[in-house]
């Protein structure tokens, strides 16, 4: 007579499994994501991998999804916390150079997301729908064309600032801002 095994109930894998994605690609990025590190990372059974995602595709378009909308979220939270063009501007500011968003990790993986976006068109439909996220968050106080320029601005300086001992200080970019949306 065979025992039936029984089935562990782990409501939470799946996010689980995005999560420790994220960790894998910050740190050995795109390349370096196999479903065997993100499944050791993330104390699941190999088996889970293939039963949650399609395969290292349908993992890297959700974890990048996962990322996207949560930096958006961060976005939206600081600018919807402004309620004059100068709070705006310093919104703008604090995203930049405030540590909010722009840490070593977060930089990696955008950087991750960009690249593997180029060669990839689902992942390119995650970085377009960020970016319409991010700018809509800046249009509550920018016309259209100001926000389309100051997310770009705002990819820029965080990336070069994260690759660079030449940083381009919180002064100077409170200055471009106030160029920028005059």
């Amino acid at each position: 007579m065979t025992e039936t095994r029984k089935r562990r109930y782990d409501p939470d894998r799946r996010d689980r499994i995005i999560d420790a994605a994220l960790d894998v690609i910050a740190a050995r990025g795109v390349a370096g994501t196999t479903h065997r590190r993100v499944a050791e990372a993330a104390n699941v059974p190999l088996g889970s991998m293939t039963y949650h995602f399609a395969g290292i595709d349908d993992l890297l378009v959700e974890t990048f999804r996962r990322f996207s909308m949560s930096a958006a979220a961060l976005y939206r939270a600081r600018l919807e916390a402004a309620t004059t063009p100068d709070e705006a501007r310093e919104a703008v500011v604090d995203l930049i150079s405030g540590g909010l968003w722009a840490t070593q990790r977060n930089m990696l993986l955008s950087l991750e997301l960009y690249t593997y976006a180029a060669r990839n068109p689902r992942l390119r439909e995650v970085l377009v729908d960020w970016m319409a996220e991010s700018r809509a968050a800046l249009q509550r106080h920018f016309p259209p064309a100001t926000a389309r320029v100051l997310d770009a601005f705002l990819e820029g300086v965080t990336i070069h600032n994260t690759n660079s001992e030449n940083l381009i200080s919180r002064d100077e970019v409170r200055e471009i801002v106030a160029r920028l949306t005059r």
